[in-house]
């Protein structure tokens, strides 16, 4: 009897398992939970779960909804509780913490040539952790701005191109001439100040995270590392060229603003296309610009998207073969449209869906090249650091509450008292 119930037991317990699992006929089901959330790109991946499901009748896949919001706690529930799905998508400057603590496989040996030579060593950095790779970097976000082309136009302002970028110093002299009237040249949603700053930063040779050759990461505010955050802080304070209300909005926030002319650009991420050719007023005239460049010329810091295995996972090679398929060339075309981003695949990036003028996608392609691993990207405590030190430094920094200099203590003391902690 007691025999009977062990074996019960562990019955139940196999079922209880992460993941996806194997079932008395042999055909195997993998769990990919998508964070995708725009209806087209959904609806993208629904279709391609559907299209590899006709194809492989031994290994199934079923498509779980998750949430950008809450994707982090989440995750971190499902690995301890043992109940993590077998793909999943998330961004790479969420995963250092999830690859170090051992809840992500290391995909290293299990990526096929194909997919390895095909997206960029750049992307890949993104996601290399150790001596190990715990993601699939697809797709990628670079920051532009969307202006008002028939205020900049009456203006007479010279319209910068990839190939002719506005400099930081000509970005602010434009955006103060921009102004008057109730209206501004600027509107800077920071509600997130952290990650657009330090992306941003990288233009002006702005690093902030500086590792030795211990593998120990000090903060480190220099001279590359001012010119963004001056910028911004003298728009708002100083030449009043940008709004100081919308310093606590979102990018959707300053929407309607621009739509009525209280804004002449916008610095938003590139898929916010989406939403400004479906919201805009019609005969509203808008287009796509390079953020602009520095010493570093156009470079800029991104988090690309990512596809994972969880390390518990009894199918590692069937969900890495999975990536494989979603991520073709030509289906990670169809999931750069449905998202509005750019493709971290070289053969995708070709496609001339991502080269036409309409909604500003040559300009964004035009911009892949100088994409690089955001500065905070394997930095152990950067979410800690990123909440309670350098948001609210630079929240106060921009409205005017505290000067340059004690930006950079805080940034500085503060914040390497808590890196310090991960790095014991």
């Amino acid at each position: 009897m007691r025999n009977v119930i062990f074996l019960m037991l562990v019955v139940l317990l196999a079922g209880c398992s992460s993941g996806g699992g194997t079932r008395d006929d042999g055909r195997i089901t993998l769990r990919f939970q998508s964070l995708a959330w725009q209806e087209e790109s959904v609806e993208t991946g629904k279709e391609l779960v559907r299209e590899w499901n006709a194809a492989h009748a031994d290994v199934k896949v079923t498509y779980v909804q998750g949430s950008w919001d809450s994707v982090h706690d989440q995750l971190l529930t499902s690995f301890e509780g043992g109940e993590a799905p077998d793909i999943i998508h998330d961004a790479s400057d969420d995963l250092a913490d999830f690859a170090y603590g051992g809840y992500l496989a290391d995909l290293t040996g299990l990526l096929p040539a194909r997919l390895k030579s095909d997206i960029p060593q750049r992307s890949w950095e993104t996601t290399s952790f150790g001596d190990g790779v715990y993601g699939v970097p697809f797709l990628q976000e670079p920051r532009v701005l969307v202006a008002n082309a028939g205020r900049l136009k009456r203006s007479g302002v010279r319209i910068p191109t990839p190939e002719r970028p506005w400099t930081w110093d000509e970005f602010r002299a434009i955006t103060e001439r921009l102004s008057g009237d109730g209206k501004y040249g600027v509107a800077w949603p920071l509600k997130e100040p952290v990650s657009a700053t330090l992306n941003l930063s990288l233009s002006a040779g702005g690093r902030l995270f500086h590792r030795d050759a211990d593998g120990k990461v000090t903060v480190r505010f220099e001279a590359g590392d001012e010119v963004v955050p001056r910028t911004v802080h003298d728009q708002v304070t100083t030449d009043r060229s940008a709004s100081p209300t919308t310093l606590g909005s979102g990018g959707s926030d300053t929407l309607p603003g621009f739509f009525g002319g209280r804004y002449a650009m916008v610095p938003l991420g590139f898929s916010y296309r989406q939403q400004i050719a479906r919201q805009a007023p019609e005969g509203f005239d808008w287009q796509v610009l390079p953020a602009p460049a520095g010493a570093d010329g156009l470079a800029q810091g991104v988090s690309p998207q990512t596809l994972s295995v969880a390390e518990d996972s009894p199918h590692k090679q069937e969900a890495v073969a999975f990536i494989d398929f979603l991520l073709r060339p030509e289906n990670m075309v169809r999931l750069a449209l449905g998202d509005w981003m750019l493709p971290t695949g070289t053969e995708a990036l070709k496609d001339p869906a991502l080269h036409t003028t309409e909604n500003g996608w040559a300009t964004g392609t035009a911009l892949a090249a100088h994409l690089r691993p955001a500065p905070a990207q394997s930095v152990r405590g950067y979410p800690e650091w990123k909440d309670k030190v350098a948001t609210p430094a630079f929240q106060e920094y921009y409205s005017g509450a505290i000067g340059l200099g004690e930006l950079r203590t805080r940034l500085e003391r503060d914040g390497n008292l808590v890196l310090a902690r991960y790095q014991r």
